[in-house]
């Protein structure tokens, strides 16, 4: 992916008010809903959910700076010094310098062993398959590297992270993956994915001679969306209304994960009113969430003179005190 900071369109020293106002703006402007006969725009709304993830989040923000993680997310190997293994990849490929370096776990199934229960005799095994260790100490001569490859496996899952939007979470979908050994993949997004579930893609983790192919771990987080806010099962929204509306009522359109639909509000509706749109949430089990939104009463831009002098006459004719409550 691009720089983060590119894609946001914000200087590396920019606060994170300035960022969260940037991904907002860029996010309205190219959101899938807005932009339907652009078949780009899905892919511009996805990179802006991507970047945001990065330097959106504090922490992430200074790992990018740091240059711990890429703008992927993912992390930079530091290495040994010079780079890779000592003497190269522990399978024979070649380290770091050789173009690219991939690491795996060695594990051991028990017995003694040093090196924090992944010894010498461990990393010989899993270079040779063990064969010509046994076929050493079987014949009876004494070997300091006998072990038996069946209490011995190398790790070879791969776990990346991927990020989706919320419509992509609800409605499924499709998603390029890059691997850290730099190869892409397209992964089907199910239907109703939830934050922290794993995709498994069997047979499409690491490879080894001698060994089945690992699995491709893949967690799900969800971008934050420009105006809709994640509460379990349920959404809720801010919904802007005019003076107005707030007095006389009306039918306004509110947005959903779907079509959007027209809510009655009712006259003298006061601002932070909520009303509940049953069934307009997330997926959960037996049904679905729902939508809750919130009114917000706007003002126009400017000084109204007019409206100034309405208020004035109507305040001297209506006195009225909301906070009477409050001491």
């Amino acid at each position: 992916m691009r720089d983060p900071y590119e894609v946001l369109g914000v200087q590396r020293g920019a606060s994170a008010a300035a960022i969260k106002s940037a991904y907002r703006k860029l996010a309205k402007k190219h959101h899938p809903d807005s932009n339907k006969n652009d078949p780009k725009a899905a892919e511009r709304f996805s990179e802006l959910n991507s970047a945001n993830e990065i330097i959106g989040d504090e922490a992430k923000r200074k790992q990018f700076d740091r240059g711990e993680i890429d703008a992927d997310g993912k992390p930079r190997f530091q290495g040994f010094p010079g780079g890779g293994f000592p003497g190269g990849d522990p399978r024979g490929r070649a380290g770091a310098a050789g173009g690219g370096f991939e690491s795996h776990t060695f594990r051991t199934g028990g017995g003694p062993g040093g090196m924090g229960g992944a010894g010498f005799e461990d990393i010989l095994n899993s270079m040779f398959g063990g064969g010509a260790a046994r076929g050493g100490a079987r014949a009876g001569r004494s070997s300091p590297f006998e072990f038996d490859t069946g209490g011995i496996g190398l790790d070879l899952d791969l776990s990346v992270a991927m990020t989706v939007s919320l419509e992509e979470a609800v409605k499924g979908g499709e998603k390029r993956v890059r691997l850290p050994n730099g190869k892409e993949l397209n992964v089907k997004i199910p239907a109703g994915v939830v934050a922290g579930q794993q995709i498994r893609l069997k047979g499409q983790g690491e490879t080894a001679h001698g060994h089945p192919p690992g699995d491709l771990l893949i967690t799900v987080s969800i971008a934050t969306h420009p105006f809709f806010k994640v509460d379990g099962s349920d959404l809720r929204v801010d919904l802007p209304i005019t003076l107005y509306e707030a007095v006389l009522g009306g039918k306004i359109r509110v947005p959903t994960l779907g079509s959007a639909v027209e809510l009655s509000i009712p006259k003298n509706t006061s601002s932070g009113r909520t009303f509940r749109l049953k069934g307009k949430g997330l997926p959960k089990p037996g049904g679905m969430g729902d939508l809750y939104v919130t009114t917000r009463i706007i003002l126009p831009d400017g000084n109204d003179a007019e409206l100034e002098a309405l208020m004035q006459k109507w305040r001297d004719g209506h006195p009225y005190n909301p906070r009477s409550d409050l001491g």
